[in-house]
This record gives C-alpha cells, structure tokens and sequence, in this order.
C-alpha cells in the first residue's frame, strides 16, 4: 500500500489512486492550456499539473472524480507539487472509492456528539440550554459531517463537529483556572458559533461556498437563526441578544471579518479559544508532514511562516 500523499517527497515517483479536490484551468504563456488539479487521499492534499490538457482531459477530470496517478514530486515556491506524466478514470474494476480518499477526524461521530451532549448538560441557565439543544438538533447531522473550512484548518469529513469539541475540552480547563467565566455562555457559544457553516458550506466532500454562503456568511446566518429560535421557543430575554453578540464577534477584528469586536468577557474568550485550535491544527498537520531537523511548508493561514520541527521531537 502506498504511503499518504503529503508524506512523498522530492524526487519521489507517485503511482496510486486519489481523489479530485477541485481543478482549476489554466494557459501558459504560450497559449497552451493546463489543469491545476488538488489531489487527495486521507493523509492531506498536493497541488498538481496535467500540462496540455486536452478538452476531453477537462470533461473526465471533474471535481470528485477518482484518479489514478503517475507523476513526480518537485518543491514550486516550498511546497512540494506532483507533475502528471500519466493519469486516468478510475473505473469499477479498479475496486475504489471516495470514502477512501477522505481525512476524517479522529473522532467517531457518536463519541463527539456524546461529549457535546454532556457540556449541554451541565449548562444552567435555560434559555442558553434551549437555544443551544434545539439549534445543534436542527442542525445536527450536518453538524456531525461537514468540514470546519473548506481550506487552512479542520477542513476534513467531521471537522466541525471536532473543532468544537477541542474548543469545548479547552474552555473548561480555563474556566477551571477563571472560575468567574459563565460557563453556560462561553459553551454556547463555542457550540453555536460556527454552526451557520452547515447552510454556509455544500457539504463534507470537496465543500463549496453556497449561494446563501457567499451572500450572509455563517456568522449572519447564525446571529438570524438564534433570534428565530428563541422566537419559535417563546424565549425572551438579555440571553438571546448576548448570544448573538457571541457569533458577531468571535473573528475578533473587522479586518477578519467580525461585524463587532468582543464587548463580554466570554466573547474576547471564544474568540482567542477559536484561534487557538484552529492555528493549532493547522501547525500539527504542517509538522505532521515535516522530518525533526527541518522547516515544514510555509503555512499560508499563519502569515506564510515556515516552522522548525526540533530533532528532539519525534
């Protein structure tokens, strides 16, 4: 069996079977056309090119499409790239398909859900409870599936289910250490906060931004469905106003896409919470793919940074 894409190197040849993420068509400088395919399989991702693609090439090697591959690693500007000498169709013989070519998270889903269900449990305000329960049951087999992001960090079947339990795990070793947080808020929020991405996104394979996606964004989203939800539970109160306040702000800066700045004290929480993890994962995945004693691959979401992996750590 051959080993994950992202852990091939330089100068490897690939010969294996993976999974479009997405292709993008492209012209050289001479007028001569190319696809840029992303590859994967559960290990990650890798950029690759079939130059002078003809049109039937574009018409077979669609997003989703299962691939079998021949090519070479070379590094393109610190990140390794594959560059096609052969590729076709996977067919029905071949024995493949595209759940086994998805990352997932570590996770089962029943065990994240069971951890969620917990931390709803132990909230004791009610009408945070109530929101919170029946948002995550309306939304919740979505919720279980879909990515966290469709690129930079938890972008994987099962992402955002896992993002929020890490998020969940972390803010209760803080509030242990803050015994002044209102627990009950700061968990509804980190439930809450990304959940609008389930409407925002397509879904868990090769996920897109949907039409309501790119014209609201997850964050308006969620702000409207938390007001439609204590409408529909004939919940009035301060509680409602100040979850919503959680969601707007938990980008933290305008520049990041947060229409308010944290103004509670458990909102400027989620939001370093959620930066925390997200950046966490992304340098985990970076340094998974690096060997001790060397750079991994410029990280785009964490300023273009590359990241040394001590050779003391395996």
């Amino acid at each position: 069996m051959s080993k994950g894409i992202t852990f091939t190197d330089v100068g490897e040849q690939v010969e294996q079977f993976l999974l479009i993420k997405s292709v993008t068509k492209g012209t050289t400088n001479t007028g001569k056309p190319f696809l840029t395919l992303i590859l994967q399989d559960k290990s990650g991702e890798i950029e690759a090119k079939l130059w002078d693609a003809t049109d039937t090439d574009e018409e077979a090697f669609v997003q989703e499409a299962i691939v079998k591959v021949v090519g070479d690693v070379h590094s393109y500007r610190g990140k390794n790239q594959l560059k096609i000498r052969q590729i076709r169709k996977a067919t029905v013989q071949d024995g493949v398909s595209i759940s086994d070519f998805l990352e997932t998270a570590p996770l089962e889903q029943d065990e994240m859900m069971s951890k969620i269900t917990q931390y709803i449990f132990e909230m004791k305000n009610p009408n945070i409870q109530r929101i919170t329960r029946h948002l995550l049951k309306k939304h919740q087999q979505s919720f279980l599936q879909f990515p966290a992001a469709t690129k930079n960090h938890h972008e994987f079947v099962s992402g955002l289910a896992f993002h929020v339990v890490s998020m969940l795990d972390l803010a209760k070793s803080l509030c242990q250490l803050y015994p002044s947080l209102d627990r009950d808020l700061l968990y509804a929020g980190i439930i809450l906060h990304d959940l609008g991405k389930t409407t925002e996104l397509s879904g868990p394979i090769s996920p897109s931004y949907t039409i309501t996606g790119q014209l609201l964004g997850h964050i308006t989203i969620m702000v409207n469905e938390i007001g439609q939800a204590a409408e529909e539970l004939g919940i009035i109160g301060e509680e409602v106003t100040v979850l919503q306040h959680l969601v707007l702000s938990h980008h933290g800066k305008p520049e990041w896409g947060s229409p308010k700045q944290p103004m509670i004290r458990e909102a400027e929480l989620l939001h370093y919470i959620d930066n925390i993890d997200a950046k966490m994962n992304m340098l985990d995945r970076a340094l998974s793919r690096t060997k001790p004693g060397e750079f991994s691959e410029r990280v785009f979401a964490l300023d273009n940074r590359s990241f040394y992996k001590p050779t003391f750590i395996k």
